[in-house]
């Protein structure tokens, strides 16, 4: 599976931005996808995570209530929305597939895309 997320860009605070992760070589529908970020001399975290079937989601604590997520294994890509962007939310964004279920590990997933920068100005 080769992944590409896009979407990335500067927002002011407050400000909101939809990622995308897009994928090709094989069908997303038999994968749990999860997004992750990493900023600046900081470890990589998960963000949030996407059931095969869109039903169940679960975010990072500090995002809950502002970000959503949504799949369309139609059209293979899987989609976060941001809302409320703070400045700490700053970082590059990275979307990965896991075929092990859920989870919030890193570790765990199968594949990696590129990242897209999302930058937040106060």
């Amino acid at each position: 599976v080769q992944l590409q997320a896009s979407g990335g860009g500067l927002v002011q605070a407050g400000g909101s931005l939809r990622l995308y992760c897009a994928a090709s070589g094989r069908t997303l529908s038999r994968y749990y996808m999860g997004w992750f970020r990493q900023a600046p001399g900081k470890e990589r975290e998960f963000v949030a995570v996407i059931s095969w079937s869109g039903i169940t989601t679960d975010f990072e604590d500090s995002v809950k209530g502002r970000f959503t997520i949504s799949r369309d294994n139609a059209r293979n890509t899987v989609y976060p929305q941001m809302n409320s962007l703070k400045p700490e939310d700053t970082a590059v964004y990275y979307c990965a597939a896991s075929g092990r279920g859920y989870s919030q590990l890193a570790t765990t997933y199968d594949y990696w895309g590129q990242g897209t920068l999302v930058t937040v100005s106060s």
